[in-house]
Parts: C-alpha cells; sequence; structure tokens
C-alpha cells in the first residue's frame, strides 16, 4: 500500500507538471505565424531539385534577420525590407543552375492547408508568409516557419525538455 501511494502521488505531480507546463505555453493563432514558402516551377525533377537549392540560400541570407526578430509583425517588418536581396539570392542561384526563369518574392496573407512540422501542427487557414515563386511557381512547395523561427535557428531543434519527476518514475517501474 504504501508503494501504491508513493507511486499515486509522483503521478499526480507528473500530471500537475505537465498540466502547468501546457497551461503556460502561449496558444498561438494564425496571426502569431509568419510562413515561408519556396514555390517550385514545375513538379519536374529539376524545378523540384533547383529548389531544394534556392531554400538551403535563402535560409542561409534570411536567418540572421530572423534570429533578430522578437515578434511577427517585426519579422514581416524586417522580411518586407529584404525582398530585393532574397529575390537576388534566388535569381544567382537558379542562374548558377543553368535556369532561365527568375522569381518574385512578396510577404502576403494566403489562405493554407493543415501542414505538420515536427511537433507543430499549423491548422489550415490564413496565414502571413513570405511566398517565393520560382518561374510560374505552380510546383510543389517547401515550407516552414520564419516566426517564431522554427528553421532558422539551430538552437530550436537542440532544446529538449526533461522532468526529473518523471525520470524517477520510469527509473522506479524499470526495476
Amino acid at each position: 500500500m504504501k508503494n501504491f501511494c508513493i507511486v499515486f502521488g509522483v503521478l499526480i505531480i507528473i500530471i500537475a507538471t505537465v498540466a502547468c507546463a501546457t497551461l503556460l505555453q502561449p496558444a498561438r493563432g494564425e496571426n502569431d505565424y509568419l510562413r515561408i514558402h519556396v514555390r517550385a516551377n514545375s513538379n519536374d525533377r529539376t524545378d523540384q531539385s533547383v529548389k531544394y537549392l534556392v531554400k538551403d540560400e535563402v535560409v542561409e541570407f534570411i536567418t540572421p534577420y530572423a534570429a533578430e526578430c522578437t515578434s511577427k509583425e517585426r519579422a514581416r517588418e524586417i522580411i518586407s525590407s529584404h525582398l530585393k536581396e532574397i529575390e537576388d539570392v534566388c535569381d544567382r542561384v537558379l542562374k548558377e543552375n543553368g535556369f532561365e526563369y527568375t522569381s518574385r518574392a512578396s510577404v502576403r496573407s494566403e489562405e493554407f492547408p493543415t501542414r505538420v512540422y515536427g511537433d507543430l501542427t499549423l491548422e489550415k487557414g490564413v496565414y502571413d508568409a513570405l511566398i517565393i515563386e520560382l518561374g510560374s511557381g505552380k510546383g510543389d512547395n517547401w515550407w516552414c516557419v520564419i516566426y517564431p523561427p522554427l528553421c532558422f535557428t539551430s538552437a530550436q531543434s537542440d532544446v529538449r525538455y526533461r522532468s526529473a519527476i518523471y525520470d524517477i518514475v520510469r527509473k522506479f517501474f524499470e526495476k
């Protein structure tokens, strides 16, 4: 009975810890994100391949700016002020890889389907986004989130949360 009471008490603490952590995390809506979409010219293999090369260069270019952003509004402002340079980066990659079409970059609101990025699900809705269209822009896209910076800081993916209480309970049941 004593072990049952200890386990029950620990489980209550774990549940309370998880509930508090969930309550402390602000809920985000579609107005809290600035997305990025790089839309390929077509679904042809070569157009899709260059899309990823462009994406890599754009992410490298945007990363220092995204790291400065403390709000979605600030991110939108900063990215909007660098649209010409973003297009220059895209066009350079396209030209270096033998493509004759160019790019168009804009920040605008668009309706997007539900998308999943790791543990994050962005529900269907209207989102602000940096839209980069390569050529016709009619091919499949690569997407991520500029703000909060899910694609633009390596620290984001290195963060792991652990619960000491969970570790204690796990060890207790492993024995």
